[in-house]
């Protein structure tokens, strides 16, 4: 997938490799073996990965025996395939690409969620033109040519009783800000609220931004983390011991959204410090569960099927997915069984 970060500026490849230790309601010692873990990031380190540096900066892995290495992606698309190839461990991803490659054969299974909310959002610098989406009528709205992005404009665009034909989409690639900016297009599908969102308030271009679950499309879990079925096989109390380290550094996030945001800022020193503070700040309660009683990661069955016949229906996947049932597992997250 992915929306450009285009203010966030270029980050070479790079690995992080810390050590660890994890629970799975219990705590290894100091002299337990350490397990190396390849993560594989949906893209450059950003606010959606304030968590996973907190959880290094503050040891978790290390107190966990893990051995992690946090690899970058040179290509967005990259992280499911080199995951199903077995050349990374896990890797953060998103739903829609999940169930796209399971529906090719892939077998790779989610493990807990990391945004438990869409983040994409329609976004247009005419506030005054473009209030909701009956007023797109007319207009060019730019997307990074992703097959689910048009159906989700489809969907917007049928809800609010406008013709599909009287707006043309065009496609920006990556470059969606950039896009509306030079006034390209007069409104983006494809942005993340949290970020690029942030960014243009910061900036002082008064967006108005538009999130897909108050538009008509299916709420699903933007962010997840995504293993091979027969890397848990082989390997699923090193999986349990990882994510519960990892919604760790999300708690210590929210309970101290400065410190963690350093530890982000150092890894990618081309972030803003001010700007990520107040990305991080805006993202936070959608990296937890509504409800206080499920624990990080959570992730709701009867969502991901709600979200699976979405896709079904509007042609993007050519079975039906049953994703609830066979898509997610949330047996590795902490207090429940597996």
């Amino acid at each position: 997938m992915r929306r450009a970060l285009a203010l966030l500026g270029a980050l070479a490849v790079g690995t992080l490799a810390l050590a660890g230790c994890g629970e799975k309601e219990e705590r290894t010692t100091a002299s337990a073996p350490h397990r190396q873990i390849r993560l594989m990031l949906d893209y450059l380190p950003n606010p959606d990965h304030v968590g996973l540096y907190a959880a290094l900066e503050n040891g978790e892995f290390e107190r966990a025996a893990i051995d992690l290495e946090v690899e970058v992606p040179s290509d967005p698309a990259a992280p499911l395939k080199l995951l199903q190839a077995g050349k990374v461990d896990l890797a953060i991803s998103y739903e829609p690409e999940l169930l796209i490659a399971r529906d090719k054969g892939a077998p790779l299974v989610a493990v807990g969620a990391i945004s438990q909310t869409p983040l994409t959002s329609l976004i247009t610098l005419k506030p005054d033109k473009i209030r909701t989406p009956a007023d797109l009528r007319g207009a060019r709205v730019g997307t990074a040519g992703i097959p689910y992005q048009t159906a989700y404009l489809d969907t917007i665009l049928e809800r609010a009783g406008v013709p599909r034909d009287a707006v043309e989409e065009t496609s920006v690639g990556f470059n969606l800000i950039p896009a509306m900016l030079s006034r390209r297009v007069d409104a983006t599908l494809g942005a993340f609220w949290n970020v690029e969102g942030v960014q243009l308030q910061r900036a002082g271009r008064r967006p108005r931004i538009l999130r897909m679950d108050d538009l008509g499309v299916p709420t699903y879990n933007e962010l997840i983390l995504v293993a091979h079925k027969d890397f848990l096989a082989e390997r699923g109390d090193d999986v349990r011991a990882f994510v519960q380290a990892l919604g760790r550094g999300y708690a210590a996030a929210r309970a101290d959204p400065v410190a963690a945001t350093a530890a982000l800022v150092r890894a990618n020193p081309d972030l803003e410090r001010d700007v990520a503070l107040a990305s991080v700040r805006a993202s936070l309660p959608v990296f937890f569960p509504a409800d206080e009683d499920k624990p990080f990661g959570w992730q709701d069955p009867a969502a991901w099927d709600r979200y699976g016949a979405w896709m079904y229906a509007k042609g993007l996947l050519e079975r039906r997915p049953h994703a609830g049932a066979v898509a997610i597992t949330n047996e590795f997250l902490a207090g429940q069984s597996g």
